[in-house]
């Protein structure tokens, strides 16, 4: 209860700050949304040549495409300002700030930043999921929609995760953005369904950078019959992506250089 006031009170401050910049908030929401857009005319160019992609139609597609828009919506509204700032804390010295608050240091700068002109996007993409399975021609039970939704938000921890082991190599490499452009550039991969990707890079991308997994298997949970490898899969993965990102940040912590040192 009270890490979840602390939070709570993140939230209220963010959204008193977004106020205060109303050009910026209203110009992030329309930025997102043309995002949005140019995902699906995307996917819909490429259906009028063929059926199927991935083993997908037009319409499973839509709801894989709105999914990995939910992730990172949410990302982006929860995590992602914090996230941009990290290597800069580690770089000037400015995490003593955290360290010495008396809380979780890893909780509070990954928390923090609460994206209030985000989290318009969130909703919108919220909507998007909400269209995309209520317009699905084929029978989907409730159970496996409501897993559904929990297995996007265990793709936006995935996500997150990842992000945040790649911006920790600012550590010991002192770079203003760490591994960020790497993360940018291999991330996309999120965005495609995992039945693309063949051989070394399927494991790749499933096992060691989990990006088909993030939104691919909550898709293939919903539309395919029920998987309890995927469940595992994606439980597995984020179990061991959050014990490597505490290692990592305990060894980083312990070569931090302070801005008192």
């Amino acid at each position: 209860m009270r890490y979840l006031r602390l939070y709570l009170h993140f939230v209220r401050f963010s959204f008193s700050k977004a106020m205060q910049f109303r050009v910026d908030f209203f110009f992030r929401v329309l930025m997102d949304i043309v995002f949005y857009l140019i995902q699906f005319v995307f996917f819909s160019v490429i259906y009028l040549h063929t059926d199927i992609l991935a083993g997908w139609n037009i319409e499973q597609m839509k709801i894989f495409i709105s999914g990995y828009i939910f992730i990172d919506a949410l990302n982006m509204t929860v995590f992602s300002n914090n996230t941009w700032w990290l290597p800069q804390h580690i770089n000037q010295g400015d995490l003593d700030y955290y360290l010495t608050k008396p809380v979780s240091s890893l909780f509070f700068l990954s928390f923090k930043e609460f994206a209030a002109n985000s989290f318009l996007n969130l909703i919108i993409a919220s909507g998007l999921v909400y269209w995309s399975i209520s317009s699905y021609s084929g029978d989907l039970s409730s159970i496996k929609i409501f897993i559904y939704l929990l297995l996007l938000i265990n793709g936006t921890l995935l996500y997150f995760f990842s992000h945040f082991l790649f911006l920790m190599s600012s550590f010991w490499t002192q770079s203003p953005r760490g591994f960020a452009d790497v993360f940018y550039s291999v991330s996309h991969t999120m965005e495609r369904p995992d039945r693309i990707f063949k051989g070394t890079a399927r494991v790749l991308f499933t096992y060691i950078l989990p990006f088909s997994v993030m939104a691919s298997y909550p898709a293939r949970f919903l539309l395919e019959s029920f998987s309890v490898e995927i469940l595992i899969t994606m439980l597995g993965m984020t179990f061991v992506l959050f014990t490597i990102l505490l290692l990592v940040w305990k060894k980083g912590l312990s070569v931090y250089s302070s801005a008192s040192s």
